[in-house]
C-alpha cells in the first residue's frame, strides 16, 4: 500500500481514484497532477513503482497546499474571522450555517440534534 504525506491510499484503486484519498486533492486536481507526470490515471495504485511515488510526492509538495498545511490554513482563517468579530464569524462560533442558509425549518447538520423536549416520566 503506497504512502504519500502520511496517508495510506488503496492498492486496489486506481491512482486517479486512490490520490482522492490525501486531503486537498480532489478528482480534477488528481488528474491535472497524473497529467503533468505524464502517468495513466487508469493503473492500480499497486502498480506504481516507488520513483513514480516519489514523483508524485515531491510534484504535490512543491505546487499544492494539503494535509496538515491547508488544515492548519483553514482553520486560522476561521479563528480571524472570530476575531474581527465578522458575521460569518459569528455564525462559526455559534455553529450556524455560515452562507446564508435558513435555520427555521432546515439545517440540522450544522445545528446537530434536536433538542428534547418533555418531562422525564415516573420510575
Amino acid at each position: 500500500m503506497p504512502r504519500i504525506f502520511g496517508v495510506d491510499i488503496p492498492k486496489n484503486k486506481k491512482i486517479r481514484v486512490s490520490l482522492c484519498y490525501v486531503y486537498g486533492i480532489g478528482p480534477v486536481r488528481a488528474l491535472e497532477i497524473l497529467n503533468n507526470l505524464k502517468i495513466d490515471p487508469e493503473r492500480k495504485a499497486s502498480s506504481l513503482t516507488d520513483e513514480e511515488v516519489s514523483q508524485i510526492a515531491t510534484h504535490v509538495q512543491n505546487n499544492y497546499r494539503i494535509e496538515g498545511e491547508l488544515r492548519r490554513e483553514i482553520s486560522q482563517n476561521i479563528r480571524r474571522l472570530i476575531d474581527i468579530g465578522s458575521y460569518r464569524g459569528s455564525r462559526h462560533k455559534k455553529g450556524l450555517p455560515v452562507r446564508g442558509q435558513r435555520t427555521k425549518c432546515n439545517a440540522r447538520t450544522r445545528k446537530g440534534p434536536r433538542p428534547r423536549v418533555g418531562g422525564i416520566k415516573g420510575k
